[in-house]
């Protein structure tokens, strides 16, 4: 497109011919509706990669570590990329990498799903497979047949099988990738052709998408999960689990391959927006900043890609000077680590505590906790704006409310269920087992059955149970002949469970309550950092604030969540002599190391907002003059504006509801 196509003409109707008028795709507001529709997309696989996790990790028999790294590949590629963005912004074709960036999102979605349909089906212990195997049936005084067990192992552990790892690891990095030109190129773009009026309507719109895409994610997540993971590959009547089974794994992959069809379909109109359009309104125009056009530069586009890369550290490490950015972008750091472990485990937590299904405790995670964080990020920056608070009032109010966070979140500690009493497994005894001796049972049998005195067994084997018998009233099966258990040794199908299912409901209260709580001091950290560094350095501080984020919080969080997790386990599954994932876990030990730690992050960042508070009341104790920008409001100009712009476009959209 040639210079003279964007020339400025007093009269816009001659600026513009009638055919690009009647475009939609010459409209901007065309533009924010197409781009609403791609980031809800976009973060519908976010927040449904983190709601399947835990169902992933069962499905593979990963750990609860692996499955934190897998949950966190995502920010590698976005990390190492995200930089680039500041410097390609304005002399690139924005919609057409837009758009190519939802393509590679579409590819990776459809390759996470992709170990499903190149493995085999779901094997579990128990199920009835066509060659007649059961390796985790009755009692038997007999060794189990080996020659099927071995067929069996070399099956399972086929290359499909072994690949899956890998393959979930390489869609992630890529949909980190494909998130890369996504948000920020959105943003400038919207901004350069849209009026002033309307520009913050717009923002505002993508902003409310990006705060309900997550939940969207989750709540999907739930209604997914509620299949059963091979109803592709099965007859109805050879799905034998339910709901409430501890080796039921739903349909992970379906909302993948939905995601994947919703990017590919918002990706399309990108392909056909021009690289520039009409200022709306017939406002002033804007000329585009592309390789032809150079009317409007900053230095940033004055700067070759070795300088921009150069400048960059000494930038960065002139910004961490700064003692009230350093701490504020610190206590955000513990935050958003805070934030990446619970979002990817919390469902899992109230799986395991409360006896839920997955469906069920991810609905509450996107129906309750994220829409009051939502909340309180919206009203803290309502507070600030109508309080007129200068950065040390700000400071203030972050730090009263992560104090208050810490109070709410503390009970969250006691309000759980104690381990169910597992024989052979919790609390251990070296004789518990000794009734199921000559029964031969398989190590890796894992089916679950509930005694009639109230202790729960790995298996009908582990049991001693020698006979079946099923209630036809509610296709429920119970076992007999239990020499294990007391009394009249029968056992039923399943777990046990905790017995304090009525904690549910506060204790969900109780975590909604803490994430409003905490998300009030959003917007005033944000602030906090917009004015607390020059002006000219503000882009760099917001880019160098979430890089930080990524290295510090949101890559090494879930993996340290997981591995925190993993070492509460009691028992380990076992398939072909390799360890598998955890069947049982010390719940005591689980809720408190794991909600432990978001106590350890609340009181990191507290005592950073702390302090702040201690800074400020010494400078002005000193009585020394405040430069501008460090006590209250800067002097906003259109410049300032445009720069405070900037700050929006190097973050993602995950990173807005962080």
């Amino acid at each position: 497109m040639g210079a003279k196509d964007l020339s400025v003409n007093s009269d816009p109707a001659v600026s513009q011919p009638p055919a690009r008028r009647r475009s939609p795709f010459h409209a901007v507001k065309f533009f924010v509706f197409c781009h609403s529709l791609l980031q809800l997309a976009q973060l519908l696989v976010s927040g449904y990669m983190k709601s399947s996790i835990s169902t992933i990790e069962r499905r593979y028999g990963f750990s609860s570590q692996k499955s934190g790294l897998l949950a966190a590949f995502n920010e590698v590629g976005n990390t190492v990329l995200i930089v680039f963005v500041s410097f390609f912004g304005s002399r690139v074709h924005r919609p057409r990498f837009i758009g190519g960036g939802a393509l590679l999102a579409c590819v990776a979605s459809l390759l996470m799903a992709l170990p499903h349909f190149v493995g085999e089906a779901y094997d579990y212990t128990g199920r009835v497979s066509t060659s007649g195997e059961n390796s985790s049936g009755l009692c038997q005084s007999e060794s189990p047949v080996t020659a099927s067990s071995n067929q069996s192992c070399s099956r399972r552990e086929g290359p499909a099988q072994l690949g899956a790892y890998p393959l979930l690891l390489l869609g992630q990095l890529l949909l980190g990738i494909a998130a890369v030109p996504i948000q920020p190129f959105g943003i400038s773009f919207i901004d350069d052709y849209a009026s002033r009026k309307n520009s913050p309507l717009y923002l505002g719109i993508l902003l409310a998408v990006t705060s309900i895409g997550p939940a969207v994610g989750f709540i999907t997540g739930s209604l997914m999960l509620r299949f059963y993971v091979d109803f592709d590959k099965l007859s109805g009547d050879q799905i034998r689990l339910d709901h409430k089974d501890l080796r039921w794994v739903g349909a992970w992959w379906l909302g993948f391959l939905m995601a994947s069809g919703l990017l590919f379909l918002t990706a399309l109109p990108y392909l056909f927006f021009p690289s520039s359009m009409p200022k709306e309104d017939g406002g002033e125009d804007v000329v585009e900043s592309g390789p032809d056009c150079k009317q409007q530069t900053n230095p940033l586009q004055e700067m070759s890609l070795l300088q921009f890369l150069k400048s960059f550290p000494r930038i960065a490490l002139r910004t961490l000077r700064s003692p009230v950015y350093l701490l504020v972008v610190l206590a955000q750091v513990n935050l958003a680590a805070l934030l990446s472990g619970l979002a990817t485990f919390m469902a899992k937590f109230l799986e395991w505590q409360f006896s839920q299904t997955v469906s069920n405790s991810t609905m509450m995670i996107g129906g309750v906790c994220i829409p009051l964080a939502v909340l309180g990020t919206v009203l803290g920056g309502v507070v600030m704006r109508r309080m007129n608070l200068s950065v040390r009032g700000a400071s203030k109010l972050c730090t009263v409310a992560i104090l208050l966070c810490l109070f709410s979140s503390t009970p969250l500690l006691f309000m759980g269920c104690p381990t169910q009493k597992i024989a052979g497994v919790f609390p251990h005894s070296s004789d518990a087992s000794s009734c199921s001796s000559g029964c031969r049972c398989p190590q890796e049998a894992f089916n679950p059955v509930c005694g009639s005195d109230g202790v729960e067994f790995r298996s009908p084997c582990h049991a001693g149970c020698t006979a079946t018998e099923t209630d036809l009233s509610n296709n429920a099966t119970n076992f007999s002949g239990c020499r294990c258990v007391a009394g009249v040794g029968m056992a039923a199908s399943g777990t046990c469970g905790g017995r304090c299912s009525g904690l549910l409901v506060p204790f969900v209260a109780l975590l909604g309550v803490t994430s409003f709580i905490a998300s009030f001091s959003q917007t005033p950290s944000f602030m906090m950092i917009l004015r607390t560094v020059p002006s000219e350095d503000k882009s760099f501080a917001v880019g160098v604030q979430y890089m930080l984020f990524r290295v510090l919080a949101f890559m090494p969080g879930p993996v340290l969540y997981g591995s925190v997790i993993d070492t509460t386990c009691i028992l380990w599954g076992k398939k072909c002599g390799q360890k598998t994932s955890c069947q049982y876990y010390d719940l005591d030990r689980f809720r408190q190391r794991f909600l432990g730690l978001q106590v350890v992050f609340v009181c990191g960042g507290l005592l950073c907002f702390l302090l702040t508070v201690v800074f400020f009341r010494r400078r002005a104790g000193s009585r020394e003059p405040q430069p501008e920008g460090k006590g209250g409001y800067e002097p906003v100009s259109a410049s300032a504006k445009g720069k405070e712009l900037e700050d929006l476009k190097t973050r993602r959209p995950e990173d807005l509801t962080a």
